[in-house]
């Protein structure tokens, strides 16, 4: 298959029609020039041409086809970080700016999907299970930190009342968020993608961006053409490449792995998670899981640092989905693939200008889907002078990783079996 096609995953399979778009060739002028067809991207061009811009975007494969269309498909609240710890590194002032935001993400695609009609399987009911008293307290405490914050969705579920909503035996608790939930993600990309259309704006598929001309009108070059712009936003996160070289140096690619299951006897699926809701554990090397509409458990987990693809993906993902769901054992596994996400150093997004009129954000850690629509939001804000809430993400500090680009791989590896020694033996 083509590097610039979608990937094999259950996702494409059962993606809605969409049009194949054609490469930018030639020049031309816009407003706003975004790189990247993901969640940002388009994100940050519908909130802009729903506000008059002129807008163009540059897409290196298909719309979707990074993280965006890859990923598990939960609708999980705040950042990879949560507000305590955003209260620690910033200024009060932009820390109550972050965690009045912390839920926004949620209620955009929710009004996304209403407003356009987008089909893509919304689902309300996130879960985050303990596996231990340990987890659990930290539950408690994550459930009054949200509250602080205006979340009065969440309930704190015990032992006994889990089990109601998860057939497995692993967990000793949990916190249900009905504020979170699920969706094909894939299919909401896509929608929203047709709905910036809709409204003008254009997308060009396989057109990598591969210089960058700063000035008072930056240009965007492509192989075979050019975009000269008012605004450029970077948003290709973990496909980025080497495109912007200071944005590159303090982030690094990182793969996720998910397998997705035959059609499920519908008592089978039932009893898996009879409220539909969506699961992640609290291990630093979680996994999550969640049914998709057509009754197939999808579920993944793992990190690959440096973005390398596995081998067999199902050989890595398979055994923990049978720690948790071991009915499942004779069940066959339809689809697996990889994907990539981009991490920072401290899990926090990164978020800024580079000079006047080049706007970027990336670096969602993992948890991307509900951050990804409110940088939209913000970056379209800022672009139209309305920046307090932009700048007080662009507050967070950006650290590089230790030994630069050549040794974070291994610096972060070891990093990541200390914490799931530590998921494994519950200290």
């Amino acid at each position: 298959m083509s590097q610039t096609e979608h990937t094999t995953s259950y996702y494409a399979a059962s993606a809605n029609p969409s049009p194949e778009r054609p490469p930018l060739r030639g020049n031309t002028q816009t407003d706003v020039c975004i790189i990247g067809a993901g969640f940002t991207g388009i994100s940050a061009g519908l909130f802009l041409a729903e506000q008059g811009f002129k807008v163009t975007v540059l897409e290196s494969a298909r719309v979707g086809w990074g993280a965006s269309g890859r990923n598990g498909g939960q609708i999980v609240n705040s950042y990879s970080r949560d507000i305590d710890v955003i209260e620690r590194t910033t200024s009060p002032e932009h820390a109550a700016l972050l965690g009045q935001m912390a839920f926004e993400g949620a209620r955009i695609i929710r009004e996304r999907v209403a407003q356009y009609n987008i089909q893509c399987d919304l689902k309300d009911g996130g879960i985050f299970a303990a596996l231990t008293d340990k987890q659990l307290g930290h539950l408690e405490q994550q459930q009054r930190l949200w509250e602080r914050y205006g979340n009065d969705q969440l309930s704190l579920l015990d032992q006994s009342a889990l089990a109601q909503r998860v057939g497995s035996s692993r967990y000793v608790g949990g916190l249900l968020d009905m504020s979170g939930g699920h969706i094909h993600p894939l299919n909401l990309v896509l929608g929203e993608a047709a709905a910036l259309e809709s409204l003008g704006g254009v997308i060009h598929e396989q057109s990598a961006a591969i210089r960058v001309e700063q000035g008072q009108q930056p240009v965007v070059h492509t192989a075979e053409g050019q975009v000269t712009a008012r605004f450029v936003i970077v948003a290709g996160n973990a496909y980025l490449g080497n495109l912007i070289p200071q944005l590159a140096a303090k982030s690094m690619p990182c793969g996720t792995q998910v397998i997705t299951t035959e059609v499920l006897d519908a008592q089978l699926a039932h009893s898996l998670l009879p409220e539909d809701d969506c699961v992640e554990d609290c291990n630093y090397l979680l996994d999550y899981y969640r049914l998709t509409a057509d009754r197939r458990l999808v579920y993944g987990g793992g990190v690959s640092y440096g973005a390398r693809d596995p081998a067999n993906i199902e050989a890595l993902i398979r055994p923990n989905m049978l720690k948790t769901f071991p009915q499942l054992e004779n069940v066959k596994i339809d689809y697996a693939w990889t994907g990539n996400f981009l991490l920072t150093l401290s899990r926090l997004p990164q978020v800024g200008r580079l000079g006047d009129n080049i706007y970027y954000s990336q670096g969602c850690s993992g948890h991307g889907v509900t951050y990804t629509h409110l940088a939209g939001k913000i970056v379209a804000e800022a672009l139209r002078g309305q920046a307090e809430r932009f700048d007080a993400f662009a507050s967070l500090p950006h650290y590089p990783f230790p030994g630069g680009r050549l040794l974070r791989v291994p610096f972060t590896a070891m990093g990541a079996w200390y914490y799931q020694m530590r998921d494994k033996f519950g200290f």
